[in-house]
């Protein structure tokens, strides 16, 4: 249930899946969800436990092997993937706070940022400044990723160019600290 509601999210948006829309679509009435989910809130948290589970799976596959600029540039590359394949889902995992640390959701925000801390490894920061490194990360790539799902790029640059420019700029901060 929680896979076809993600699924919708990604084709309508996470704003507009309801549980109405989503007994349609995979045939039911809508009190028969109830077996599955407690109503609309629980389901978009389960999207959202999910969504971060498989950006976690996208990023550490994509980052194992590699160090330094290559794990920044291939973990970069598959957050934004995966966020431009399913905007809806991953749109789920914003604002949402974890209700304890055996909640799903965290579980899943954990993995994913140790795979961003991962990325770090390959770069001399200091344990202070890890933490505004990773947020720096998360900002460089929520902010592009959600900006080009938004169709927020319309002037000529090439996206991908910009994107690619990015990384660059990120590894060039993240080697002089």
């Amino acid at each position: 249930m929680v896979s076809a509601g993600a699924a919708l999210a990604d084709e309508v948006g996470v704003a507009r899946l309801t549980m109405g829309l989503l007994a349609e679509r995979v045939g039911v009435r809508t009190p028969s969800l109830y077996k599955h989910v407690r109503g609309q809130e629980d389901l978009n948290r389960r999207i959202a436990a999910l969504a971060l589970s498989e950006a976690a799976d996208a990023v550490g596959s994509a980052i194992q092997g590699c160090a330094g600029r290559d794990a920044l540039a291939g973990a970069a590359r598959a957050f934004r993937a995966f966020v431009l394949e399913h905007p809806g889902r991953y749109a789920a995992t914003v604002g949402v706070e974890p209700t304890g640390p055996d909640d799903p959701l965290a579980v899943a925000g954990e993995r994913l940022l140790n795979a961003f801390t991962a990325v770090l490894r390959g770069y001399e920061i200091a344990e202070p400044d890890e933490a505004h490194a990773l947020r720096m990360l998360r900002s460089l790539c929520h902010g592009f990723s959600t900006l080009q799902a938004g169709d927020g790029f319309r002037w000529s640059a090439d996206v991908d160019e910009s994107f690619e420019w990015l990384i660059a700029f990120a590894d060039r901060g993240l080697r002089s600290l």
